[in-house]
């Protein structure tokens, strides 16, 4: 099998440290899903969760992981406008979309990557569905 190679990321299927399928980036493998699914379904079953975003560069690396709009593990269900990551943390650095996020018709507590270009993030209803981009250490 050839090496997949998108800018900065470079895939040796087997060479990585992760599991079958997986990619490695910085400390942590990735994995994304084929079919699309509710926010609610997530990664859980792949022993993962929904990608936490720390930096610009996991940014860039999950724009070119993907090509089409994707679930992140970022929700603001608890409390409106209070954005957390799947892991409690903080939200510290976005990367928002133009006028996003919005939370247009009150119900959008959930968000995907890839909006309108790739790496902006755009808040929408969590029963839609996405794409599911998994993440473990």
């Amino acid at each position: 099998m050839h090496p997949l190679t998108k800018g900065f990321l470079t895939y040796v299927p087997g060479k990585t440290g992760c599991a079958e399928k997986w990619i490695r980036f910085c400390s942590s493998c990735y994995f994304l899903s084929g079919k699309s699914k509710s926010w609610d379904e997530s990664c859980k079953a792949r022993g993962a969760d929904l990608v936490v975003i720390n930096s610009k560069d996991e940014n860039e690396f999950i724009s070119k992981l993907n090509t089409e709009r994707c679930w992140i593990g970022l929700t603001d269900r608890d409390l409106e406008g209070t954005w957390k990551w799947v892991d409690g943390s903080s939200l510290n650095l976005t990367f928002w979309g133009s006028g996003q996020p919005d939370n247009y018709d009150g119900d959008e507590d959930c968000v995907e990557t890839h909006f309108k270009s790739p790496g902006l993030w755009n808040d929408i209803p969590c029963k839609l569905s996405r794409r599911l981009i998994c993440e473990k250490e």
